[in-house]
């Protein structure tokens, strides 16, 4: 068992094991909770009553709650819906929600049990990669809005994360490879071991009896790291960003079909071409984010002819300050980063254009 500590206001641990219903049941009777909902997407519908039924023996009442799969669940007629049956049920303040899927799951989980009375306990249990390293970690929870990604939420820690690597074996390989974008994300801001990793050998970091679960442990530290000093991105955090803004404008674009990690790699591809532009990075470092990521087979392009649509996108991120659209960027080396703020209209395009150019090579 690998044990993380989160610090900040309100200090978690997150728990890297296998096989780990038993522990989130004990968990659970430890915080007093009489009773529980599990908010599980449909593919997980066995593990949701198999934690259940793990819960039910120890005497803790079980209502589980099955919401659309992916960005879907992540609306706001779905949370209405929970919050409903949560008073359906009487839930009270002592209740506890678990947060039992993929990243939009345990991000409207975590955005319900932020609503419900002002704030109820969420215990978040991440099943996919993207899930494990990213959204389950740092108390940032949210639905989507027509306008944009995640644009209605809350900063809501969760009382623990529980990461069963056991979940990861029957994973789809796509969903490793999209969840991996995270992870060399964090190493490209912070942690650059992991980059190491990825260049030693992609195939072993895809896989849970290579490096994986190395990997995860690292990543997780580095967003425990960033989030223990500031929960509520009022600086530091920012730098989890990396990639994202125009990752989120992909994903907009794309009506949220586009898998996030796919988006978030793309992201960092466009970052770095414009950090180059802006001498902020050399060549060789464009083609280290462009060969690691080739490498488990995350995207490096995007197609041409939708730069006003993207741009459109990338005005409503929430790191903007004043009308302008602001980056975070590596500053000269992997593991240094710096915010690139205001760049114009053209030096955009000339990003986008070099995004393009990297696909038709």
């Amino acid at each position: 068992m690998t044990t993380i500590k989160v610090n900040g206001p309100s200090p978690y641990e997150v728990i890297i094991d296998h096989g780990l219903d038993t522990a989130i049941a004990e968990r659970v009777v430890s915080t007093g909770a009489a009773k529980v909902m599990i908010i599980h997407q449909p593919p997980l519908t066995e593990p949701a009553f198999s934690l259940g039924e793990a819960l039910t023996a120890r005497g803790i009442e079980v209502v589980v709650a099955e919401v659309p799969d992916a960005e879907a669940g992540k609306v706001l007629s779905v949370a209405g819906s929970l919050w409903d049956r949560l008073g359906a049920e009487a839930f009270g303040r002592g209740d506890a929600i678990i947060g039992l899927g993929g990243g939009a799951a345990t991000d409207l989980a975590g955005f319900v049990a932020a609503a419900w009375m002002r704030g109820i306990r969420v215990i978040q249990v991440p099943t996919t990669l993207l899930a494990m390293v990213d959204a389950a970690v740092g108390g940032k929870t949210g639905i989507n809005t027509g306008a944009g990604k995640n644009l209605v939420g809350a900063f809501h820690e969760p009382d623990a994360v529980f990461i069963d690597l056991d979940r990861l074996v029957s994973l789809p390989a796509d969903e490793i490879v999209a969840g991996s974008a995270e992870i060399i994300k964090t190493g490209f801001i912070a942690d650059t071991a992991i980059l190491d990793l990825y260049e030693s050998d992609p195939v072993a970091c895809l896989r849970v009896d290579g490096h994986l679960p190395e990997l995860i442990a690292r990543s997780v530290s580095v967003k425990a790291n960033v989030v223990g000093q500031d929960l509520k991105e009022s600086g530091l955090r920012e730098i989890l960003n990396y990639g994202h803004t125009f990752g989120h404008a992909v994903e907009l674009r794309e009506n949220y079909h586009w898998r996030h990690g796919n988006a978030v790699a793309v992201g960092m591809m466009f970052i770095a071409h414009l950090s180059q532009q802006q001498k902020l990075i050399d060549a060789e470092l464009v083609a280290r984010h462009r060969t690691i990521l080739q490498s488990v087979g995350l995207p490096v392009s995007y197609e041409g002819g939708h730069f006003e649509e993207l741009y459109s996108g990338m005005t409503r991120d929430k790191k903007n300050r004043d009308g302008h659209i602001r980056f975070v960027a590596l500053d000269g080396q992997a593991g240094a980063t710096t915010r690139l703020e205001g760049p114009s209209v053209e030096q955009l395009q000339a990003a986008y254009e070099a995004l393009v150019e990297g696909g038709a090579r």
